[in-house]
């Protein structure tokens, strides 16, 4: 799909968000196709350690597709980031609070 520069920009500013909400990110593909009328966009955000996150949205506005496919790789992004603290056990901080009880 040829894109203009105004979409190209708009994906590139959405996309750059990304690491905010894990940090371990090393690349990120943004796809996208025209499909029968309806725009479709597929994010792929690959991150150390082999995890791949994937998020696709098909919808007749381009850029609300976007902003969903974001969405959904976003929430997909915070999960990992929460499951991954939380393995990791406790802070520093709150052991030595436990010790002082």
């Amino acid at each position: 799909m040829d894109v203009s520069n105004a979409v190209r920009q708009h994906v590139e500013e959405k996309v750059a968000k990304l690491p905010r909400f894990y940090d371990n990110i090393q690349t990120i593909e943004v796809k996208l196709d025209n499909e029968a009328d309806k725009s479709v966009v597929e994010i792929i955000a690959h991150a150390k350690k082999k995890h791949t996150f994937i998020a696709h949205h098909r919808d007749e506005n381009l850029y609300s597709s976007l902003d969903m496919c974001m969405e959904k790789i976003t929430e997909q992004l915070r999960r990992h980031k929460d499951k991954v603290r939380d393995r990791q056990g406790p802070t520093h901080d709150e052991t030595a609070e436990a010790f002082k009880e």
